[in-house]
């Protein structure tokens, strides 16, 4: 089975493309220097010429303030992409794999949010997001709509990195406690999105290592493994002036993905200890 990877130089694209070669499938990975997703030709091209069975697209357009500037960038890439690959694969019938994000939602009520919820993004890229997943469901029957959060992997810049940077040159760094989601290593992404898609059970699905937190818990996890001394000083989100709105509970329901697969992921504090272990700064 061929699998095609789109932004597959990311931070989420270099694991699926480890994650499904592990698995012996043959890919193709495809970043945006030799892809460009938001042109229908290249990508029809790309997809006629590869016949894969399996597109996932991990491009993405992710500065959540800069999108607030460049809003038809974000579009263009978060929403008409996702729009072109889903045309391609009806075209070959092809399966398509679009990740999409916590910030669909507005964070306005107080429990997880199921896959049901109705969607009312605050920011561009948030509105972004979903126009892509709407383009999807709309044009393709056969496809996996993965909702994730709070991203960290060892492939690209994340919150987890920036603590640790700050950490060498600060004595005391500001984290917002109003904020709360599911911070998801991106390793456990990829491996639960190839046990998803080796089911057939198409729809709409969220993926996020268990339990919750906000920033300033995440951040204290991380110093505490690191052994480090670093103050943090907890602060509002409204405190921190960022051009973009955010939702202050994103935390997504994993339902239906046990019911699916028959597994969750392991919580988010074991997923650090991991990632920590493997950058070389796990000193616990």
């Amino acid at each position: 089975m061929t699998v095609l990877v789109t932004g597959a130089a990311g931070m989420l694209g270099q694991d699926v493309v480890a994650e499904f070669r592990s698995r012996q499938r043959q890919v193709i990975a495809k970043d945006h220097l030799n892809l460009d997703i938001t042109n229908l030709e290249q990508v029809q091209q790309a997809i006629d010429h590869y016949q894969p069975a399996i597109v996932v697209n991990c491009a993405a357009y992710t500065d959540v303030d800069r999108a607030e500037a460049e809003p038809q960038k974000a579009y263009l890439i978060n929403g008409l992409g996702p729009r072109n690959l889903a045309l391609a694969c009806q075209k070959n019938k092809a399966v398509l794999v679009q990740i999409s994000t916590d910030y669909v939602f507005d964070g306005s009520q107080n429990r997880p949010y199921g896959v049901y919820d109705p969607a009312n993004p605050l920011n561009v890229y948030g509105a972004s997001k979903l126009w892509g997943e709407n383009a999807v469901r709309e044009i393709l029957k056969s496809f996996y709509l993965i909702r994730t959060s709070w991203l960290f992997g060892l492939h690209g810049k994340n919150f987890v990195d920036t603590m640790l940077r700050l950490g060498q040159s600060k004595r005391d760094i500001k984290v917002v406690d109003d904020q709360f989601g599911c911070p998801t290593f991106t390793e456990d992404l990829a491996r639960a999105a190839a046990d998803l898609v080796a089911t057939g059970c198409y729809g709409t699905y969220h993926i996020t290592n268990q339990n919750y937190s906000t920033w300033f818990g995440l951040a204290e996890s991380i110093f505490k493994k690191c052994n480090s001394s670093i103050k943090l000083v907890a602060c509002k989100t409204k405190e921190m002036n960022r051009p973009a709105p955010r939702p202050g509970f994103s935390v997504l329901d994993p339902f239906p993905l046990k019911e699916t697969t028959g597994c969750l992921l392991p919580g988010w504090d074991d997923a650090l200890s991991r990632y920590l272990a493997k950058r070389g700064k796990l000193k616990l």
